[in-house]
């Protein structure tokens, strides 16, 4: 009785209820987020289209420092959850002292590929247009030579859901989105006294942000979070290093691909307007917005599913699938239908020409639909990547978001009409399901079905969350 009445959450709440309440926060929390970097594009927009393009050509090359960041986090989470599930508090402390390590070591690497890299970046893709060359500069070495802040917070912010503490998770992302979305009008056009900074302002607003939100992290796990003891040491176990790269590294090589998808996208609607860049960048900040609900209950799931395969409990998970796809969906269709009817008003948002409204609102309604459809990928490469299989989800996304919508935008592209490389990733996602749909089977005939479940704890494990939640 004591073992069970004392057991993490994760193994005993009611699946609908426990994924509700953890994905919740973290909606909210990506929404903030999110909802600073469309902020971002909307203040630059008004300084010029070219410093929207800027932007545009910069947000990939973000991508590939995010996916270090979060490939770490990934692999912390998965790795610290399943940890968690077996009651090995040891691991559970050395995981955590070995993430925090692996994000100083991914600052350091991107701090050497902005010093390497960063100019011959945008003297490729600036097509010898000197002011998108500039701010795009301005802009990027800022958000690459201060990205510690951002690698601490994405480890920090995983100690808070691996142990089911999302509300606490809201307040680091809240404030260092806050402090963004303060700072943004009064750095880029020069308010209160601050010099007018431009594309470097919207950068310098972003990493003081983060820095604020990895302090707060740091302040937030230290205090109210006692499950994952903070102890920070040089002299990390090697096995704890693999356990997070295991699922980690394939999450990003998978992101930073997509990344440089990204950039070669760009090269590609180079040959239509430099306006066609700046579309894509719009619709890529707004894709981060449309399908914050997938990654909201795609976050929560990760330590649900990996938890509850620690402490081999099928049904859970199998339960933790099945609420995860239909809430994913559900929500997916209300944000369809807005993006449906009103691109034109959020085009307006952005200072939009005549120009770009015209390319821009076939271009969100086309791609409305393929974040629609990407649902049942994203759900399924978060099952694989909670239960070890990170390959699994990284063949599935080269299919669905590197092979396909390039192969076929490289096709469309000859016939000169811009709408039909939207269209590419409308059939990257079609053609890739069954695919998806096909690994989902596998995982669970070589590694739920295997699983020796003890239903008596798991029946007194719901005796005692019935009795709890009647009193």
């Amino acid at each position: 009785m004591t073992t069970v009445h004392y057991e993490n959450q994760m193994g005993t709440q009611p699946i609908p209820k426990l994924l509700l309440k953890n994905s919740l926060p973290l909606m909210l929390s990506l929404f903030t987020c999110s909802l600073y970097n469309v902020v971002d594009s909307i203040f630059v927009s008004h300084l010029s289209e070219g410093a929207l393009t800027a932007l545009s050509l910069a947000a990939p090359v973000q991508s590939l420092m995010s996916a270090l960041g979060c490939g770490i986090a990934v692999g912390l989470n998965a790795a610290i959850s399943k940890a968690m599930g077996e009651k090995n508090q040891k691991k559970v402390r050395e995981i955590a002292s070995a993430s925090m390590v692996l994000a100083i070591l991914a600052w350091m690497l991107i701090v050497l590929a902005c010093l390497i890299g960063m100019k011959p970046y945008f003297a490729w893709q600036a097509s010898g247009n000197i002011q998108i060359y500039n701010d795009g500069i301005a802009y990027l070495r800022i958000c690459m030579l201060v990205s510690l802040g951002q690698m601490v917070q994405w480890v920090f912010d995983r100690f808070l859901i691996a142990t089911g503490r999302s509300s606490l998770f809201l307040v680091t992302l809240s404030t260092a989105s806050v402090v963004n979305l303060i700072l943004d009008p009064i750095l880029i056009f020069g308010y209160l006294g601050f010099p007018a900074m431009g594309t470097a302002g919207a950068a310098w607003a972003t990493v003081i942000g983060q820095c604020c939100g990895a302090v707060m992290g740091i302040i937030v796990n230290l205090k109210w979070n006692p499950e994952i003891p903070i102890l920070f040491t040089l002299r990390v176990k090697g096995n704890c290093i693999a356990d997070i790269l295991r699922v980690g590294v394939p999450t990003a090589i998978m992101q930073g691909i997509v990344a440089c998808t990204g950039i070669i996208m760009n090269t590609i609607l180079q040959a239509f307007s430099s306006t066609a860049i700046a579309i894509m960048g719009v619709c890529h900040r707004l894709q981060s917005l449309a399908t914050i609900p997938v990654h909201g209950i795609n976050n929560a799931l990760i330590p649900i599913i990996a938890y509850n395969y620690g402490a081999k409990h099928r049904t859970r998970i199998n339960q933790s699938i099945r609420c995860a796809m239909i809430g994913s969906f559900a929500i997916m269709g209300v944000v369809l239908l807005l993006l449906l009817c009103l691109p034109a008003q959020i085009l307006q948002l952005f200072d939009a020409s005549e120009y770009l409204l015209a390319l821009g609102i076939p271009a969100i309604r086309l791609l409305a639909v393929s974040y629609f459809l990407s649902v049942f990928g994203l759900v399924c490469g978060t099952v694989f990547q909670s239960l070890g299989k990170g390959d699994f989800t990284l063949y599935l996304t080269l299919l669905r978001q590197v092979v396909l919508p390039l192969g076929l935008a490289l096709i469309f592209r000859r016939s000169g009409n811009l709408s039909m490389i939207w269209v590419a990733f409308i059939l990257a996602e079609v053609l890739s399901a069954p695919f998806a749909a096909l690994l989902m089977q596998r995982i669970r005939r070589r590694i739920l079905l295997p699983l020796d479940e003890d239903t008596t704890a798991d029946t007194l494990t719901a005796s005692m969350t019935s009795r709890t939640e009647s009193e």
